[in-house]
């Protein structure tokens, strides 16, 4: 292996390890937020409010957008994303009004 492709290497591995971290922040973070969410479905269910909020998903879909043009990400990735979390707290919170 030439000395280029040897400093290629390392820094390959560099990358992967961070993405590796990242990866394990993302789960975490996520298994966080749908702690929360689910609380949130709990205290709908007991109040019987609806398990979706149209205003309140808009708002944080607009507030993500931004966010990521902020962060230099592509904001219709973020939008994307966030609307398959807002999916699955539904579902989730669909699932504790039955």
């Amino acid at each position: 292996m030439t000395d280029t492709a040897t400093r290629a290497a390392a820094l390959l591995k560099d990358h992967r390890a961070s993405i590796d971290r990242l990866d394990a922040i993302l789960v975490y973070t996520l298994a966080e937020r749908f702690k929360h969410t689910q609380s949130v479905g709990r205290l709908k269910a007991e109040h019987d409010l609806p398990p979706s909020d149209p205003a309140r998903e808009a708002a944080q879909i607009e507030r993500l957008e931004r966010l990521a043009r902020e962060a230099d990400l592509d904001p219709e990735f973020a939008r994307k994303f966030l609307n398959f979390v807002i999916a699955e707290v539904i579902r989730h919170h669909e699932q504790y009004q039955s």
